[in-house]
């Protein structure tokens, strides 16, 4: 399409009050039209040398690129625009000339062209619309040069050229004196001087510039409360005086697209009102507001900003997406799957808060809309938008709006297919980024399968989430497991061929991720090829976790891939993270514990914790969120603990976990946040020292067990006596996780005191021996047996090794011989207490 020819004929009066006087035609589209692109404005590779003028045009062009320079008002620049355009179409100009021209031309006077037209000027002598065709042709024109299009003054017009694109161009010369008469109040005179400095800071109120336009706008358009920034006005199809031209449309995107390539151009976009002005154009179908519109915000809602825009401006986006549903619901079956990727750009991010009953009917009317078309016979191609988006839908609500049971056996049963097709390729076969992006989806609707099967197999009797598979029966929760293990041996046998140098490919990640999350919940299946690829498993997460690997470009991918992305920052740590829970399972069976061993596993697991312990204590209370994952790290570690005694005892690595564990116990104790890691620390430095006696006492050994005393005695609260012992204010909230912890902590004081009979002296000294001899005779009953079987094995070995324990106890049993301390009859054999 070329631009219509643009007559400005007779005086103008521009912003900075110069007069122009010239008959301007064929202003030739800007380099980056949408038609030409930005290799036509570059003039073409032949012409890259030295363009293609004539000599007597060379001549006239370099007249004019002086006349530019030195013109003294905006008559002389557009006089010589005008020859330039005329003698020296933009075809035959090379990238330095047409550089020169638009150095020439700055950015001062369409800036101030586009001032003139939002000013509705009656003196200008020209139409609002012809000036800012003429301002949106130039700017095109200079945005095609990356350093102009970062230049502040073109960002401010950014603004206004949202305005036009939202609302349509500002009414002709009738209007907007009309528009003036009626707010007179809003500027100076027509013959005063303006200042692009006269245009709000987009920094601060990115509306303001735009909100100047739509004061221009036509009348069946005044007075309605809908705006750039401040919603999406309701659905209309803008009259043609108030719909753009394609021309000036397409130099507006140009420009904003330009500013979007820019390294901080999305967030330039996103806080000079970009999302409300593109959401409000294609709400009244503007021109290009759905080729070009919905393409760049698309853009801003697929990468980094996508947070931010929804946090920002949650009611216009829920608007659009819901009219995007609608036109997906309505839509024709070739159309219905090409919709699929644009409806997963503009689904909201997990986590923000937008309103809830709106977005459930929205994701309730796709899958709808998704179960005849899953049911279909479709190739790869076409099924890979589909589960894409079947992904995205299951993030946002899991499966409780997905479909009778019969149809997610179905999504599943697809999902592993398409897995088993894409993996099981020779190996040296390279996957395309489509098929990555499909399988890294079916991988997430794999996950969330996991979680409803497992939860099902695991019990009967406590009742599941509510959801559509939920309802499955015994026979389908065995199909969906039964073809998630099929997929999964497809997964395994890929990352089986992976070489260490892909061990940065993001694609790689995503599919050891997913077959973590099926170990964590199963590894009694296809035990032989887990335990072979386990080298691969630990080579992997020690790689990333001694960071030799790209761990950025790692989470750029991952961002992009999944609407589900980590919050805070990426560290190496990621890897490992998916992985211990597996190795929790895998640590408590000998084959797959023996070749752990090989691994050097508990080598890896003690920096995994002493890095994340560097990362924890330097936060202050109010950040130090607990992260579960040290929790499960020590959990593997206690299997190690407890079931190879003699590697425990010889392997530096314990060495260096007792250090951390002295030093970090005293902090955490500290933390309430952390009890429940406080309690892991404590029951795992227990568990070792009683493998270990030493002859000296070392002053990090005498602090942690000192800690460890009065940690284990504030569990327990008798102030109720004569009453039940109950647990205290303190352990209460994280009784049911730690439980377990304080009692094994308590069996391992016994063996420590066994090995290291020192510590009976500070039993003593720390007060612990004398607390709780005191509860026992005052309660009348322990919270459970288990707990008073644990204590009672405590004071037997304290009594079979302190001869001064053995007398305190006597004593007190002599004393009182009721309650809960008279009820340990082994005890009272050992003192000697009938």
């Amino acid at each position: 399409m070329t631009r219509p020819t643009l007559f400005l004929i007779g005086k103008v009066t521009m912003a900075d009050n110069a007069e122009v006087t010239p008959v301007v035609s064929n202003l030739p589209p800007g380099p980056g039209k949408e038609e030409q692109g930005a290799g036509e404005g570059g003039g073409g590779s032949e012409r890259d040398a030295g363009g293609g003028l004539t000599d007597a045009q060379s001549e006239v062009l370099e007249r004019c690129l002086h006349a530019l320079k030195h013109a003294k008002n905006d008559s002389h620049t557009l006089a010589a625009l005008l020859l330039i355009t005329r003698l020296c179409p933009a075809s035959q100009l090379d990238k330095p000339t047409l550089r020169r021209i638009f150095e020439a031309v700055g950015l001062n006077l369409p800036a101030r062209l586009l001032v003139t037209a939002v000013k509705g000027n009656d003196s200008s002598g020209l139409p609002p619309h012809e000036l800012l065709s003429l301002g949106t042709a130039l700017l095109s024109a200079l945005s095609t040069d990356p350093d102009m299009a970062s230049h502040p003054q073109l960002l401010t017009t950014v603004p206004l050229l949202l305005g036009i694109l939202a609302n349509g161009p500002v009414n002709q010369q009738k209007q907007a004196a009309e528009e003036q008469n009626q707010a007179g109040e809003m500027g100076p005179s027509p013959d005063s001087e303006v200042h692009l400095a006269e245009l709000s800071n987009p920094e601060s109120n990115p509306t303001n510039a735009a909100k100047s336009t739509r004061d221009t706008e036509t009348s069946r358009q005044k007075g309605d409360d809908s705006s750039a920034a401040n919603g999406v006005s309701s659905p209309q199809e803008p009259s043609p005086s108030s719909k753009l031209d394609e021309a000036m449309a397409a130099d507006c995107y140009q420009v904003l697209t330009a500013v979007y390539a820019l390294p901080r151009g999305p967030d330039q976009l996103l806080s000079r009102g970009a999302v409300p002005a593109l959401c409000q154009a294609v709400e009244q179908n503007q021109t290009f507001s759905h080729k070009r519109g919905l393409a760049l915000l698309g853009c801003l809602l697929s990468g980094k900003t996508k947070d931010k825009a929804w946090s920002k401006h949650p009611a216009e986006l829920l608007t659009l997406l819901v009219k995007l549903s609608k036109d997906f619901c309505q839509s024709k079956d070739r159309a219905k799957l090409d919709m699929c990727s644009q409806l997963v750009q503009f689904l909201p991010p997990v986590g923000v808060e937008v309103e809830g009953e709106e977005l459930k009917g929205v994701v309730s009317r796709v899958w709808g809309e998704l179960r005849p078309m899953m049911q279909a016979k479709l190739t790869p191609r076409q099924i890979g938008p589909i589960l894409v988006l079947s992904a995205c839908l299951l993030d946002l609500y899991g499966w409780e709006l997905v479909g009778p049971p019969k149809f997610c056996c179905l999504l599943v049963n697809r999902t592993c297919v398409e897995v088993r097709m894409g993996l099981e390729e020779p190996p040296g076969n390279d996957l395309s980024p489509e098929l990555q992006g499909t399988l890294t989806a079916c991988y997430r609707i794999m996950e969330a399968a996991i979680e409803q099967a497992c939860c099902l197999g695991v019990t009967q009797t406590a009742a599941p989430p509510q959801s559509s598979i939920s309802t499955l029966s015994l026979q389908q929760s065995r199909q969906v497991l039964g073809v998630l293990e099929e997929a999964f041996s497809a997964v395994m046998y890929h990352l089986q061929q992976v070489d260490p140098s892909r061990y940065g490919d993001p694609f790689i990640f995503a599919t050891f991720r997913a077959l973590c999350s099926w170990l964590a919940e199963e590894t009694s299946c296809l035990k032989e090829e887990v335990t072979r690829l386990l080298p691969f498993l630990i080579g992997y997460s020690r790689s990333h976790l001694q960071g030799e690997s790209q761990e950025r470009s790692l989470s750029d991918w991952m961002a992009d891939v999944s609407v589900i992305v980590e919050r805070g920052a990426w560290t190496g740590k990621e890897a490992l993270r998916y992985l211990l829970p597996a190795l929790c399972h895998l640590s408590a069976e000998e084959g797959p514990r023996k070749v752990l061993l090989t691994l050097d596993t508990p080598v890896l697991l003690v920096d995994f914790l002493s890095q994340s312990w560097t990362s924890l204590k330097g936060k202050n209370g109010a950040t130090s969120a607990r992260d579960p994952s040290m929790e499960t790290a020590c959990s593997a570690l206690l299997n190690f603990t407890v079931t190879e005694p003699e590697r425990v005892r010889k392997d530096p690595c314990f060495r260096t976990l007792e250090a951390l564990l002295s030093e970090a116990l005293p902090v955490l104790v500290h933390k309430p946040r952390l009890l429940v890691l406080a309690a892991n620390y404590c029951t795992l430095g227990l568990m070792i020292g009683r493998l270990k006696s030493s002859p000296t006492v070392e002053a990090g050994q005498r602090r942690f067990f000192s800690t460890a005393l009065r940690f284990l005695r504030g569990a327990l609260d008798s102030s109720s006596s004569p009453g039940p012992v109950k647990v205290s204010l303190s352990w209460e909230e994280s009784w049911d996780e730690a439980a377990e912890l304080w009692r094994l902590s308590l069996q391992a004081l016994g063996g420590c005191v066994r090995v290291q009979p020192w510590i009976t002296a500070l039993v003593r000294e720390e007060g612990w021996l004398k607390h709780t001899l005191t509860m026992l005779a005052q309660c009348s009953a322990l919270p459970d047996q288990h707990t008073q079987e644990v204590l009672e094995e405590a004071l037997c070995g304290m009594v079979n090794q302190c001869s001064l324990c053995k007398q305190e106890i006597g004593d007190t049993m002599m004393r009182n011989d009721k309650g809960a301390l008279g009820c340990m009859r082994n005890l009272k054999k050992l003192v000697g207490v009938k």
